[in-house]
């Protein structure tokens, strides 16, 4: 019975989650405002949860320092991005993968958001996306980003990606780690079809950027300490051992 009811239910988070996205896009995205227009879209995220049934909660939202930082959440669903867009204030601008940008309506709506896309297999034009990310920090805005880059079926924490870290260090901001859980049962990477579940996000202590003779070892630093802060809040296994 309760494969039976499956079907029906992932279907509906489908066409609640596409009907938001055209709602935001009709409505919210031609705002002027960019904060206006990330305010829809958050609120348009929470309201897809609420569509769906799921419980969504968010933890730590006092951790957030008041200016700019760079929070760095784990990566175990596709859903991850809509978690993330309904957990965070509209002041952050989300490092998303190249690809995304050319996802029919998705693409769209990242590019309204303010999103920032970078190149993962081209090197001189993930060097230029990067140094973009940095004129974005340097400029005061707060950034999101998932450092794993990719997931996959294995329960863990895969190796963290240092671009985010490198924006943060050189750009003097703290690093925030964001603990997602729920997402992999919500929708796990083999499966195609939502399942009805909690989703909560706690956002940890703030990290200040160290102070180091050299931005790398800073970055470093900071990879490393966000790291260890997820993986010991989401007692889940080190996949780069």
């Amino acid at each position: 019975m309760r494969s039976i009811l499956h079907w029906p239910y992932g279907l509906w988070c489908w066409l609640a989650l596409a009907a938001v996205a055209l709602f935001a896009l009709l409505l919210g995205m031609p705002a002027p405002s960019l904060t206006l227009r990330r305010r829809m879209a958050r609120r348009g995220a929470r309201l897809f949860f609420a569509l769906a049934g799921m419980r969504f909660r968010v933890h730590g939202l006092d951790n957030l320092p008041p200016g700019p930082c760079v929070v760095v959440a784990n990566h175990s669903s596709y859903i991850d991005g809509v978690i993330m867009q309904a957990a965070l204030p509209p002041r952050f601008a989300f490092i998303i993968k190249k690809e995304m940008s050319r996802v029919p309506l998705a693409g769209l709506l990242l590019r309204r958001l303010g999103s920032e896309f970078v190149d993962r297999y081209n090197r001189h034009q993930g060097g230029v996306d990067a140094r973009r990310v940095l004129k974005t920090a340097l400029g005061g805005e707060s950034l999101a980003a998932f450092p794993e880059g990719t997931f996959t079926e294995q329960v863990g924490v895969h190796r963290f990606h240092v671009g985010a870290f490198v924006a943060a260090a050189r750009a003097g901001l703290p690093v925030v780690p964001a603990a997602i859980f729920g997402a992999r049962e919500v929708l796990p990477c083999d499966a195609w079809l939502p399942r009805r579940g909690p989703i909560d996000v706690d956002i940890l202590a703030p990290l200040a950027a160290p102070p180091a003779s050299a931005e790398r070892q800073a970055a470093m630093a900071l990879k490393l300490a966000a790291r260890a802060a997820l993986l010991a809040r989401l007692g889940e296994p080190d996949l780069d051992r």
